[in-house]
């Protein structure tokens, strides 16, 4: 009994020392796991279409040359390709046209914006006639179009909540998500003053707007920077003619802020800087204020009444590297464009320092900002019908960005 114990135990031994021996071999011998670089990483916002990873690779013509003009070239390039293919908004059929609702009521201005997207989202592609397939849905009421009309602040208020409130009561799809997948659109200020006396429109639908500015309540992960173009152009755009732009810095216009009054007064008497007190009359010459823009190195954007101006799209279309010089300001496409690449952004309390700042910056650098402003060009530029990549397709792009909202 004893030995059989005994060779019992010796075997359980050598057993043990049998697997100990095999594991460790195991161990030394397994390759090692493969390590994960940020370059293979591929982020993307996830969306309800998506099934499976897609890795790019970059490298493919036009994105190497455009790649440092957006934060991310591979991610831009994937999400508006998807975009195109899926992206469906639904246009509130109610309201009469002849008063504020469904059509704009103009093309031209400071405030063509607005109407370009109501012309432009009904030629779109994007545009569904099935709620059901729908991601957004569209609150075509027109605040310019009420100013236009001569109605009061205190009408538009009235109109746009009865408005808002019909809709409600009407259809069930506000009440899904609370509104978090209902947007408007208006590029006049008057826009931002007339939807106050709806706070669970603003609190919670994406609002696309012209004035931006974070302190009356923009806020930057809902809402979407409407680009302020005065449409149409007076002169082609500027391209490669740096050598013709002798001026060091260019500012004429009405001084309707703070910050205007502070640089007619601080650089208005300056020999390099072409500052006017006061927006040059046209009797002065046929598109004397336009043309100046060619002969400019970097064209001066301070906010007006709010921190927007068309001026910035001016500077861009002519090719004149604009100069943001406004506090709380979120520029048009900034989660998607690096305006660091082809603009000049100061804070206000720059002014004093604007000469000095414009004059170091060097001429290589001037060059490199020039070509980019060239190559944004398009982004800035409104189409009827639209076409790829132009000021409608960013902004589409930007509520695409932010369509992913929680079903109630």
């Amino acid at each position: 009994m004893c030995s059989l114990k005994g060779s019992l135990l010796t075997l359980a031994i050598l057993t043990l020392i049998s697997f100990t021996y095999l594991s460790f071999k195991s161990l030394r011998s397994s390759p090692p796991p493969p390590s994960i670089s940020a370059s293979s990483v591929s982020l993307l916002p996830a969306t309800e279409t998506a099934t499976k990873t897609v890795v790019v690779e970059v490298g493919d013509g036009e994105n190497d040359e455009i790649s440092d003009l957006y934060h991310s070239s591979r991610v831009f390039k994937l999400n508006y390709e998807e975009m195109e293919q899926n992206f469906k908004i639904y246009i509130y059929p109610d309201g009469d046209p002849n008063t504020f609702y469904q059509t704009p009521r103009k093309l031209t201005g400071k405030y063509a914006s607005e109407g370009f997207f109501f012309q432009n989202i009904r030629e779109s592609r994007f545009r569904t006639l099935d709620p059901d397939q729908a991601h957004l849905f569209f609150i075509p009421i027109s605040c310019h179009k009420m100013r236009g009309k001569g109605t009061s602040y205190e009408n538009m208020t009235v109109i746009v909540k009865n408005y808002v409130e019909s809709l409600i009561a009407k259809y069930p799809y506000w009440n899904r998500t609370l509104g978090a997948d209902h947007f408007f659109v208006t590029c006049h200020d008057v826009g931002v003053r007339a939807t106050e006396g709806v706070p669970f429109l603003i609190k919670n639908a994406i609002r696309v707007v012209c004035s931006p500015s974070y302190d009356v309540g923009f806020i930057p992960h809902k809402d979407v920077a409407l680009p302020q173009v005065l449409q149409p152009f007076a002169l082609p755009a500027g391209g490669n003619d740096v050598e013709n732009r002798t001026t060091l810095g260019f500012w004429a216009g009405h001084r309707n802020s703070r910050i205007r009054v502070i640089l007619a007064r601080e650089w208005g008497n300056d020999t390099e800087l072409d500052i006017s007190n006061n927006r040059i009359n046209r009797a002065t010459g046929h598109l004397v204020y336009q043309k100046r823009f060619y002969e400019t190195k970097f064209c001066i954007c301070p906010g007006g009444s709010q921190v927007n101006s068309a001026r910035i799209a001016d500077s861009i279309h002519y090719g004149c590297i604009p100069v943001i010089l406004s506090n709380f300001y979120d520029l048009p496409f900034n989660d998607i464009l690096n305006w660091q690449k082809f603009s000049v952004i100061l804070k206000e309390q720059d002014v004093y320092r604007l000469k000095q700042i414009l004059k170091e910056i060097p001429d290589e650098q001037f060059v490199s900002l020039h070509k980019n402003l060239v190559k944004v060009q398009k982004h800035f530029q409104w189409n009827s019908p639209p076409i790829k990549n132009d000021a409608f397709h960013m902004v589409m792009y930007d509520l695409w960005l932010r369509h992913h909202v929680i079903k109630y």
